[in-house]
């Protein structure tokens, strides 16, 4: 008798998983709408940093590192799309973010040091200025 009372419950939550079915594939049709709005929108941000590294910003704000400073800030934001919505990191714990947090200040203290070097090199050294 206990076995029809299990067989029972396999056919009552195989019918409920079936049930969900149609939502699923709505879901699904709709983070594929996502996914290819995105990817759209990287592949023009693509040709947008291609078309900068054409664009001489250093004699256009009579600046020196601005090429590096606009590319970087175009390649931030690819990045931040593909992490949020490929990566699935907008929806992640807040522990993840921490994580992600400490591994941004990280690299900031890197690039700091990088500058910080650069201004003021190691005596006896010398670096090149083209």
């Amino acid at each position: 008798m206990s076995q029809s009372h299990d067989h029972g419950k396999e056919v009552a939550h195989g019918a409920s998983h079936d049930s969900g079915a149609p939502a699923d594939h709505a879901q699904h049709d709709m983070h594929l709408g996502l996914y290819w709005g995105i990817g759209g929108v990287l592949v023009v941000f693509t040709a947008i940093t291609v078309w900068l590294s054409y664009v001489d910003f250093d004699k256009m704000f009579a600046g020196h590192g601005w090429n590096i400073i606009i590319g970087m800030i175009v390649a931030t934001f690819k990045v931040c799309l593909v992490g949020a919505i490929f990566m699935h990191l907008k929806g992640e714990k807040p522990l993840v973010w921490k994580f992600l947090y400490f591994t941004l200040f990280f690299v900031a203290g890197l690039f700091f040091l990088t500058l910080l070097h650069y201004v003021d090199p190691i005596f006896g050294t010398t670096h090149a200025h083209h």
